[in-house]
């Protein structure tokens, strides 16, 4: 769909130049844009490193969440080469609690090959960032344009949102994909790629938001066509979200005294690399009784205990629940192979993913961990 056809048989809005939204966005950015840590003062140059730090961590999660997140991070590695110097399970404990940890993994790699096949430079072009582990198209152009100026136009969901009301796109996300980036393309700069972008993103966070837009704020209201058919809120169009099948399981808190039973989560997969306490399968129609029959064997354990209740959790693809079962373990027991006592005190330190903390607080009746 071109789009000329995107926009055919639609009222028009109020007339007024194409050419000059950039202008009026940059405009509107030099006095509205948002501070933000990662983001270079107005005549500053950015940072790459904090560029692509801020990109992988702030994808699918919020600006307000991943704030303390980044900050942590630039100041344990304050550049590239000190992140590609760490180890994978240092970069997943300071990640822990910030969700989708594959993220996490392809941030240390991506260092590890910056650091090693760049000389701790990022390259300067979409194609070169793209070759880089854990970075798609979207994060290269938002690499490219914020840090390096390419003239280039990064979509995210705020922008994908501005540029589907300001064109009232009718076809459904995500195969509107493409035709949002070719109209979004037509919102950059002759100068200051990565300010138009940073723009639009800012536009969508602050004004154009997905309930009640302040469109009368908006730089670019008068060009508008889902303002003109007060349709603002309709859009961007989406097909129905399909929820995956709940699967169930079950989770073995055990303690040895002042310790408790973990095990790390294969390298590859869901949360992969993560720290867990020994659990089932998690299975589609599950059983109680299939699922305990999956307990570890320690020497000497107490009888398992069923906690009443359920611990839940979402995933991005299924809902999860997990029965957890607790026992105790008489002190010097040896941990199976493959598993390993920690100190409950040192838990805040380990890898552990929000669905394990969970588990934990309810095997043990600690107050929950607030998310950052």
């Amino acid at each position: 769909m071109s789009p000329r056809s995107a926009l055919k048989a639609r009222p028009e809005p109020a007339p007024s130049k194409a050419t000059s939204r950039p202008n009026l966005l940059l405009a509107w950015y030099d006095r509205h844009r948002r501070r933000l840590p990662w983001r270079a003062a107005p005549g500053q140059a950015s940072d790459p490193y904090r560029v692509w730090l801020s990109e992988i961590m702030l994808q699918q999660t919020t600006v307000k969440a991943v704030g303390p997140y980044f900050e942590k991070f630039v100041v344990r590695w304050p550049d590239v080469t000190a992140l590609g110097s760490a180890s994978q399970d240092d970069v997943l404990r300071m990640w822990a609690g910030l969700g989708y940890y594959s993220r996490a993994r392809n941030l240390h790699a991506c260092a590890v090959a910056v650091t090693r096949a760049h000389g701790g430079i990022f390259p300067d072009t979409e194609e070169g960032l793209r070759a880089l582990p854990g970075i798609g198209p979207y994060t290269a152009a938002a690499i490219a344009a914020i840090a390096f100026d390419r003239r280039t136009m990064p979509v995210d969901g705020n922008i994908e949102r501005v540029v589907s009301r300001l064109f009232a796109v009718e076809q459904e996300l995500p195969q509107a994909k493409a035709l949002i980036q070719q109209l979004a393309a037509t919102l950059l700069a002759d100068s200051r790629a990565g300010d138009s972008a940073q723009a639009l993103m800012d536009l969508g966070a602050s004004i154009c938001t997905p309930k009640k837009p302040a469109c009368s704020l908006c730089p670019l209201n008068k060009d508008c066509i889902a303002r003109a058919q007060g349709t603002q809120e309709t859009f961007p169009r989406k097909a129905p979200k399909k929820s995956g099948t709940l699967r169930r399981g079950a989770a073995f808190v055990v303690t040895r005294g002042d310790e408790l039973l973990v095990r790390s989560r294969p390298e590859k997969g869901l949360l992969g690399g993560m720290t867990e306490v020994p659990g089932s399968d998690w299975l589609a129609g599950q059983d109680d009784a299939t699922a305990k029959r999956q307990a570890p064997e320690l020497k000497g354990l107490s009888r398992w205990q069923r906690k009443v209740g359920v611990v839940t959790h979402v995933f991005t693809h299924f809902p999860l629940e997990l029965v957890v079962y607790t026992a105790k373990a008489a002190a010097r027991t040896r941990a199976p192979e493959g598993m390993r006592w920690v100190p409950t005190a040192t838990l805040a330190g380990e890898a552990l993913p929000n669905v394990m903390r969970k588990v934990i607080a309810h095997a043990l009746d600690l107050p929950p961990r607030r998310s950052s």
